[in-house]
């Protein structure tokens, strides 16, 4: 008989950070709470039943056509992964609409801003050896760092600029980093503009400040920041067509063009090259549905050799609030509190179902005429990546979409007294 479930699943990883909601609010300080973890957890592998996949893999499949036939999107590809298995991946739609050749699971997108969990978890790899500090100050690796106000130069730590909590105005010099401007000539521009609150105390998002961990990141190990990612994250997890260049992007044989809408249909884009010089860290990873998969696994807990739970949940832990209630996330179904963590967003929410507490863990990415979503259900040991080639209103929902028919399937299946899993 195959176990299903161990006794430890990477829902520990997690627990702390479910009751911390209860408790948290914006903080006034400048430093992070620390989630103690005393097991190292590590997903069991999970069987599940070939009627279950059909089942799963029709209802996706409509809801991808359906949008395909509505001309909402050119093309896109999934990958769902539950504990330590892929359950589902595929490619929709075609590469260019001008062609006939179709999206498949190795076809690669831009991510944008979903790279800045790729940072984040970088960053937590090189404080998990010591190397780094979430306290320590820029202006220590980055000297020409420089605000209008000396005293908060002087304050800024690497945890303020992974949560976007410096306290610069929203966006600052992001037309900056999109031209190239090198990172260390954009850090000493900074003190021209005024500051909109103390770090630590507000949430204003950020690329160009996002941008500095990975020069940081270069400083300590004493590589360019597309080796690193190559030797710390892609390698180990075998993510064979993930890169970080647009040289990488370009020589592929299987990537999905950017698509603009035009009138009633798409019009294919040229690649560009934002955010592949100094600005990787906050949304230059390229990478297939295939290696996502491999990304969801590790973020789920199943690679402690890359970096341990522990350092893990330090990345996911809420720094800062996101008040408001005008962002997309914050009308999924059941949404109760947004945060921002170390280079990822940390929703609360009640499940419609089950009525009870979930927890998301999510970044959405937007570049060059791509779109890219990311989620960990923790409590599910769940995690949902999509991946489109053009902007589209479908992926600001795909997340909360795909998340229910999951449900959907597996419900339908318990009513009839069918089972999801093989015993």
């Amino acid at each position: 008989m195959r176990k299903i479930f161990a006794i430890v699943t990477p829902t520990m990883l997690f627990v702390a950070l479910i009751l911390s909601f209860a408790a948290t609010k914006q903080p006034t300080s400048n430093t992070t709470k620390k989630i103690s973890i005393d097991t190292i957890a590590v997903s069991p592998e999970v069987h599940f039943t070939d009627s279950y996949r059909n089942r799963l893999a029709e209802a996706i499949n409509a809801y991808f056509n359906e949008a395909m036939h509505k001309n909402q999107i050119v093309g896109a590809a999934v990958s769902i992964v539950k504990c330590d298995s892929v359950i589902y991946k595929k490619g929709y739609g075609r590469k260019n609409i001008a062609l006939t050749d179709p999206v498949n699971d190795k076809t690669i997108f831009r991510i944008g801003s979903v790279s800045k969990g790729f940072a984040s978890i970088l960053a937590g790899i090189h404080v998990e050896e010591g190397l780094i500090n979430w306290e320590d100050k820029v202006i220590d690796y980055i000297p020409n760092f420089e605000l209008a106000n000396k005293e908060q130069t002087q304050e800024i730590t690497i945890a303020h600029i992974l949560s976007h909590t410096t306290g610069l105005p929203y966006h600052s010099f992001t037309n900056l980093i999109e031209d190239g401007l090198p990172i260390t000539t954009i850090a000493g521009r900074f003190k021209d503009l005024t500051s909109i609150g103390q770090p630590g105390s507000i949430y204003s998002y950020q690329n160009a400040v996002f941008a500095l961990s990975g020069k940081i990141i270069e400083d300590v190990a004493g590589l360019p920041l597309q080796e690193i990612i190559q030797n710390r994250i892609f390698d180990p997890l075998h993510m064979s067509t993930a890169s970080t260049s647009y040289e990488a992007l370009q020589e592929s044989n299987n990537i999905a063009l950017p698509h603009k809408r035009v009138r009633r249909g798409w019009r294919p884009m040229r690649l560009n090259k934002k955010y592949f010089n100094d600005g990787i860290a906050a949304g230059g990873v390229n990478a297939s549905i295939t290696d996502m998969g491999k990304w969801l696994k590790f973020l789920l807990g199943n690679n402690p050799e890359v970096m341990m739970p522990n350092t893990m949940s330090d990345v996911f832990n809420p720094v800062i609030e996101v008040e408001g209630k005008g962002k997309y996330y914050q009308k999924w179904p059941g949404h109760f509190k947004s945060f921002y963590g170390l280079g990822w967003r940390v929703h609360s929410f009640t499940d419609e179902q089950a009525k009870e507490p979930r927890t998301v863990i999510h970044h959405g990415g937007s570049v060059n005429n791509y779109r890219s979503e990311i989620a960990i259900y923790s409590e599910d040991d769940l995690g949902i990546c999509v991946l489109f080639n053009s902007p589209n209103k479908m992926a600001r929902n795909c997340i909360p979409a795909i998340y229910k028919i999951i449900n959907d399937v597996k419900k339908s299946m318990d009513q009839e007294g069918s089972s999801a899993l093989v015993l």
